[in-house]
């Protein structure tokens, strides 16, 4: 007698109106919107500008879920192309079966086409986006809920899952939820991201290495609790040497980028609407110095002006000393006339008047 458990949802649709909604598809719909608000927000403080994570996701998110359904189908065929399947039900993908090796390798296909079509280094935008990656995953498994798949072992534990149906090969019982031990797991993931980036600033696609290294580690024990059919390779399940290999590519990157190219990019959009863009020039102090020069450019026009006036000014004062020069001549010249003049008169007088002898 189980008095708690998670129940299994009775149908895998959401009503929406005349058209119901796979409630597999909608996880994952949930998922890509928060994966892109969450990347847009990293996005601008990172320096770029707001709306690019979307524009670049158009590419990235297609590109994925080819991926992500090829990984799946290629490595279960025997579930489309075996006696008795129908190959069509490969193209079903709302009734469940991503693989998220194939997702993230196709879907970095994607982001590296939109990235180079704005002039984008990828690295930068995968350490933007690699946190809301893992909260898309976390919220996607949730989706595994809603098939009813993808469950572990048997349990007793008060968290187990009810599993009710028993088509394509499922026994009804109780198991361990191993979906949402994926989903907590890459909440947790996210969060060390978040944490180890502020920490240690990393760059160049480090923080997307961090994410891919960690999500391996849980992976890995979660793939080995799972009890669905599965390839097994000496001992292990396909993805869990697909886990580890990855996990130590994951490794060697952080270490060899580290060493080359330490810090975080400076720039990671060129031509954003930041302090040092072009969109930016207007508002920024190194923007303002044109119009400085141009303040300095009006003065030294004012003070020209003002040179010109005073060599009008000096010009007029050379005109009025040049008058004085010519009226002291003329002053100078008629002066001797009447000094001469006075001196007729003179002469004329003392011939006129008596002397005292004669009188």
């Amino acid at each position: 007698m189980y008095l708690a458990y998670i129940p299994s949802p009775s149908r895998g649709e959401l009503p929406l109106g005349p058209i119901p909604l796979r409630g597999y598809a909608f996880c994952i719909i949930i998922g890509v919107f928060v994966a892109v608000w969450l990347g847009n927000k990293r996005w601008i403080a990172r320096g770029g500008r707001a709306g690019t994570v979307a524009d670049i996701a158009v590419w990235a998110v297609p590109f994925g879920l080819v991926g992500g359904r090829l990984y799946h189908v290629i490595t279960d065929y025997e579930l489309y192309f075996s006696e008795g399947r129908d190959w069509v039900d490969a193209f079903k993908i709302w009734q469940g079966g991503l693989g998220i090796w194939g997702a993230i390798a196709l879907g970095a296909v994607g982001a590296w086409i939109g990235c180079r079509r704005r002039g984008i280094p990828l690295p930068a935008y995968a350490d933007a986006i690699a946190p809301g990656i893992a909260v898309a995953q976390a919220l996607g498994r949730w989706g595994n809920w809603f098939n009813q798949e993808l469950y572990g072992r048997e349990t007793h534990l008060p968290w187990a899952l009810h599993i009710t149906s028993d088509e394509g090969g499922r026994v009804p019982g109780y198991y361990h939820p191993t979906f949402l031990y994926e989903s907590l797991w890459c909440i947790g993931v996210a969060l060390l991201v978040i944490w180890a980036d502020r920490r240690f600033k990393l760059g160049h696609g480090r923080a997307f290495a961090v994410y891919v290294a960690a999500y391996c580690v849980g992976r890995a024990w979660i793939e080995y609790m799972r009890v669905d059919d599965a390839h097994h390779f000496l001992g292990l399940r396909l993805n869990d040497w697909t886990a580890l290999i990855v996990f130590l590519l994951a490794v060697a990157y952080i270490i060899v980028s580290a060493k080359k190219r330490p810090g975080r990019e400076e720039i990671v959009e060129p031509e954003a609407d930041v302090p040092g863009g072009p969109d930016a020039e207007a508002a920024s102090p190194e923007a303002e110095k044109p119009v400085e020069g141009a303040k300095a450019e009006g003065t030294t026009t004012e003070g020209a002006k003002a040179e010109g006036a005073k060599t009008e000014g000096a010009k007029a004062e050379d005109a009025k000393a040049e008058g004085a020069k010519a009226e002291d001549k003329g002053g100078a010249t008629a002066a001797p006339k009447a000094a001469g003049e006075d001196k007729a008169a003179a002469g004329a007088s003392s011939k006129s008047a008596p002397t005292a002898g004669e009188s």
